[in-house]
């Protein structure tokens, strides 16, 4: 009874205008609400009586979709991160936004299109990803992943900013052209998939060290947050529903604000950037008249579910409610809910779904395995299986304890990190250090680390702070701080 129609927006750029013209459409076809998939993009779903009406105003509108497919997976990217999560890189808005302009065709595999030091978007769901080098500028490392496999090659080159729509576009020619060789195949060989690449056509060279992958760290990608002297806006939402009278209303004050984008997320949520302060009351008073609710627990934000899948949310909701009651930390981890195969989820602790019986189409007796990536880093495709076969009551409790893992595997690294830097670093010189202690939160300014939310680099003394400055947390005046002896505070 019911479709699912399918919107791109590559990178996660949203434009206000087009998605308002969008969910007109909608409206018209009497649909209240829309998703945000994984993948940064639209997911309407609509009664089968219904979907003629929307898919002819779409038209009308000249814009893409798809009915119930996905032959042109969305390319993604990390820029809804940009500027608010990623900071100190040669990667820029406009960096992005050349990339994603001159790939002028519709790839019908995953591209992902990423800054390496980042992990609020995942870097290698997709098939063909690329990844910024930290010390190449406008180069970029290539991992591709085999089209329904978990086999991994990284190229042995870097890539030039310009060249990276062709080299996709080559790249996904030779493994559409060679399905036996390259798609769902465990034994896909990428020195044979580059064999086949023409390099004379490219700019590139030799990468002096493989693609450095971030450590899982997902930050607090909700509500409304100060930077750079202006404000970002994070939107979540339990049941992954939008309403479209909210998203309108969103767009129309993009548009009166002069924000000319909005992004979405892997996380199926939106962020809006570049709010001025004079418009933060008008952003305050809108989710106020839609009882946009903000601030929901981190162990909540940190699950990946497949898209348009009930059963998952249902499940997530079991579990975040059973960790919350139990008072159990969870940060630093990534749950993934896996109910389909061959499904795509991010996660350092997988809870996949299967059926102890399966036979013709027979599914009974539903069990869940759990897990654990390798280092338990979202970004490794290998890990070992904690705990199988586990029946639905018992899942809370085997899922506490792979989170009991984790933190044992962390205390253990960071054990050996302490160690090494002993060895390797001299004695620390003893002297008098003073911080700067706001009257008001008791939040610490210190010279030495600075401020990057509001631009003030490492090394600045607190006299040089421009009149303007103000608490980060509680937003007092730079008056309000008081000299205070480091030790005073008994910080290590």
């Amino acid at each position: 009874m019911y479709k699912t129609i399918i919107i791109n927006f590559p990178g996660g750029i949203i434009s206000p205008g087009k998605l308002y013209n969008i969910l007109v459409a909608a409206s018209k076809a009497r649909i209240q609400y829309v998703r945000f998939g994984l993948r940064q993009q639209l997911l309407i779903d609509t009664t089968t009586y219904n979907v003629a009406i929307f898919t002819a105003e779409l038209d009308k509108l000249e814009i893409d979709y798809e009915e119930n497919t996905n032959n042109f997976p969305n390319i993604i990217s990390s820029y809804p991160a940009e500027e608010i999560f990623i900071r100190k890189t040669w990667l820029t808005e406009g960096v992005y936004k050349d990339i994603l302009d001159s790939i002028d065709f519709k790839p019908t595999i995953k591209v992902n299109i990423c800054d390496n030091d980042q992990s609020f978007t995942p870097m290698l769901t997709g098939n063909i990803n690329w990844i910024a080098s930290s010390q190449s500028e406008h180069y970029w490392h290539l991992i591709i992943r085999f089209p329904k496999t978990n086999v991994i090659y990284e190229w042995n080159q870097l890539c030039y900013t310009n060249h990276i729509a062709q080299v996709t576009q080559a790249i996904e020619t030779i493994i559409k052209n060679n399905p036996d060789k390259f798609i769902d195949n465990p034994s896909a060989n990428g020195e044979e998939l580059f064999t086949a690449l023409k390099y004379e056509h490219f700019i590139i060279k030799a990468a002096p060290q493989p693609a450095s992958l971030s450590s899982f760290n997902l930050p607090y990608y909700e509500g409304l947050n100060r930077y750079n002297n202006k404000y970002w806006l994070g939107i979540y939402r339990r049941d992954e529903l939008f309403s479209i009278a909210f998203l309108k209303k969103l767009c129309q004050l993009c548009l009166t604000t002069k924000l000319g984008q909005l992004c979405c997320t892997s996380w199926k949520t939106i962020i809006v950037k570049g709010i001025n302060e004079e418009d933060k009351n008008l952003w305050n008073t809108l989710l106020e008249e839609f009882e946009v609710n903000m601030r929901h627990a981190a162990n909540e934000l940190n699950f990946q579910v497949e898209d348009n899948c009930n059963e998952g949310l249902a499940l997530k909701s079991f579990l975040v409610k059973s960790l919350s009651i139990d008072d159990t930390r969870t940060f630093g981890i990534c749950f993934g809910i896996k109910t389909r195969k061959k499904s795509e989820v991010f996660s350092s602790i997988l809870i996949r779904k299967r059926h102890l019986i399966d036979v013709f189409g027979l599914k009974l007796f539903p069990v869940y395995d759990i897990l654990c990536a390798k280092d338990f880093n979202p970004n490794e495709r290998t890990g070992e299986v904690f705990s199988r076969s586990n029946p639905g009551f018992l899942l809370p409790e085997q899922v506490r304890r792979a989170v009991y893992r984790f933190y044992k595997y962390r205390l253990n690294t960071i054990k050996m990190d302490r160690q090494q830097n002993m060895v390797t670093e001299e004695p620390a010189k003893k002297g008098v250090d003073f911080l700067y202690q706001c009257n008001s939160c008791l939040t610490v300014y210190d010279e030495k680390v600075g401020d990057e939310g509001q631009g003030i680099l490492p090394g600045t003394n607190f006299k040089d702070l421009p009149e303007t400055y103000c608490c980060p947390l509680c937003e007092e005046d730079k008056a309000n701080f008081s000299k205070i002896d480091q030790a005073a505070l008994q910080l290590l």
